[in-house]
């Protein structure tokens, strides 16, 4: 895949988030690039974002080609899990009502349903109520991710990372679809059962859930870009 086409497939990422209705006027999509360095979405809406609109940032973080001089403030965020998660490829960043809800305190997002197993066992939340837009408060982020897949910002929504483009908005889906569950449940004690083989279902449903994520929402996405 060629920068132009990885640009295409982060810009068709960002216009799905949109539709899924996973980010308002904020939020952003990322995914790092094969020879060093990452590609993100700028601050202009991302239903409306174009391969025209990425901008380039290299490993440290420096942006090193912004054709819309938009580059979002969290820059630091994606580069501190970059660069302590070499198994990410891509990150998404979102703000889903119930991930801001959930995220006004501390507690971990609940395990309360198998589906929400997608955004991974542990859905940590990181008590920083500022933006992350230093390279120290992005590695406290990626502390408080660890080894996780999802993670919620104090009050601030949340964001997934994964392997493609396609696993990180999928994973995103479902941190919000869990908070939604643990807020409609009103509980943080998971039904009893045998949690562990339950989730060993995930990896399969995750591949099912990714087709039906991106059939949707390319569908809902009001335009479609190649350029």
């Amino acid at each position: 895949m060629t920068d132009r086409d990885l640009a295409n497939e982060v810009a068709h990422t960002a216009r799905m988030l949109a539709a899924a209705g996973l980010v308002e006027a904020f939020g952003h999509v990322s995914s790092r690039l094969p020879d060093g360095g990452f590609l993100i979405t700028p601050t202009s809406p991302l239903h409306e974002a174009t391969a025209a609109s990425i901008i380039t940032v290299d490993d440290d973080g420096v942006v090193v080609d912004d054709p819309s001089s938009a580059a979002p403030i969290e820059i630091p965020l994606h580069t501190a899990v970059y660069r302590a998660r070499p198994d990410v490829v891509a990150i998404c960043r979102g703000h889903g009502p119930s991930m801001v809800a959930w995220g006004v305190s501390l507690d971990d997002v609940p395990l309360l349903h198998g589906l929400g197993a997608i955004a991974g066992k542990v859905i940590p939340v990181h008590n920083d109520l500022d933006l992350i837009s230093s390279p120290e408060a992005g590695d406290r982020a990626a502390l408080t991710l660890s080894d996780n897949h999802a993670a919620l910002l104090l009050a601030n929504g949340g964001f997934a990372v994964g392997g493609s483009l396609l696993e990180a908005a999928t994973r995103l889906w479902f941190t919000e679809e869990r908070a939604t569950v643990a807020l409609a449940a009103r509980t943080v004690e998971p039904p009893v059962g045998d949690w562990g083989h339950r989730l060993t279902h995930s990896r399969i449903e995750l591949i099912r859930a990714e087709a039906w994520f991106s059939s949707r929402f390319t569908y809902l996405s009001s335009t479609t870009f190649q350029e």
